[in-house]
């Protein structure tokens, strides 16, 4: 039996399926001047390592560069504020340094991923308006070099 044109009027649309998620997006990044020890390297991109976004790959564009792995700071150490130098700032184009993403590198000791340390004394700062970045070295000795990473 077929329902008639009526009855199918009626009925309500069945719901459109989900969008799938888009894949997150890779940001390229600009360094004038290049992480310590990799003085080639200057062009890297921030590439997700995990569906939440909270690691990511610092990896150099060149075939034979440096892969870094980093985090947010803002979801590890919340209370986190480094003293950004205002020449730092200025040259990211940061109009004040709250603009600034800021990512710790990680260190993970022979694939020991809970003895994973965060180093916090050179922070990863990001400018997401101009797309340059830079590592900083704080002078200060307030932030370790070596800080567990525990989530």
């Amino acid at each position: 039996m077929t329902p008639s044109p009526a009855l199918l009027a009626a009925r309500p649309a069945a719901p459109a399926p989900a969008p799938a998620p888009s894949p997150p997006a890779v940001q390229v990044l600009h360094l004038d001047e290049p992480l310590p020890g990799f003085p080639a390297h200057r062009t890297y991109v921030l590439v997700p390592a995990d569906g939440t976004g909270l690691l990511c790959w610092l990896q150099s564009v060149d075939a034979d560069g440096p892969r870094f792995l980093v985090v947010p700071t803002a979801a590890f150490f919340p209370d986190y504020a480094p003293a950004l130098p205002p020449v730092a700032c200025a040259e990211l184009g940061l109009a004040a340094a709250g603009d600034a993403r800021i990512y710790a590198v990680l260190t993970v000791p022979a694939g020991d991923v809970p003895a994973a340390t965060a180093n916090l004394r050179a922070p990863f700062v990001v400018s997401p308006a101009t797309g340059r970045a830079r590592q900083i070295v704080l002078s200060d000795a307030t932030h370790p070099i070596r800080c567990p990473v525990r989530r």
